[in-house]
This record gives C-alpha cells, sequence and structure tokens, in this order.
C-alpha cells in the first residue's frame, strides 16, 4: 500500500529536508523497513535495538495512535497519513 509518512523536524536530515516521504507497506513494520531502504539511518530513530517503536517516539496512522492499536503491526491502508512524532518534555 501506498501511503505518506510525516517527518518530524529532527528527522529531516534523512529525508533532504522533506516534510513528507511517499513510503510502501501492508503494515507500520513494512512502511518503516522502505522508509529505511530509501531513507537510510531513520529506522533506528524510530526503532530500538529490539526493533520496537520507541518509548519517545509516537506514532499515528491516520488519527490513531499505533500503542494504542496493533503497534507495528497496525495496518497501513492505500493512501494512509503517517505521522511521526517525537515526545516533547518539559515544564516548571
Amino acid at each position: 500500500m501506498s501511503v505518506k509518512v510525516r517527518i518530524p523536524t529532527i528527522l529531516r536530515t534523512y529525508t533532504a529536508g522533506q516534510a513528507e516521504v511517499p513510503a510502501e507497506g501492508a503494515n507500520l513494520s513494512e512502511v518503516i523497513a522502505d522508509l529505511e531502504q530509501n531513507h537510510q539511518g531513520i529506522a533506528a530513530r524510530v526503532l530500538d535495538d529490539a526493533g520496537k517503536l520507541r518509548r519517545f517516539v509516537n506514532v499515528y496512522v491516520n488519527d490513531d495512535d499505533v500503542r494504542f492499536e496493533q503497534g507495528l503491526e497496525t495496518p497501513t491502508p492505500d493512501g494512509a497519513g503517517i505521522s511521526i512524532i517525537p515526545a516533547v518534555a518539559g515544564g516548571c
């Protein structure tokens, strides 16, 4: 399935500055593998050493947080929008 992945500013060095890139895959795991093939280094920023989503990275397929869906096995239907959002911490 062809999807569009929104890339946060901090990861755009891997996408030549592009804010949105196309990717292929039937589920999130396949999409991340396709991103890695076309934009080397990005998977290491999204996945930990065990191959799971990093705790401080939130991923949405359309408007659904994959942590409350099927994680890396979350389906990515044709035309879906995927957002990679690094967690923000701080405050007083």
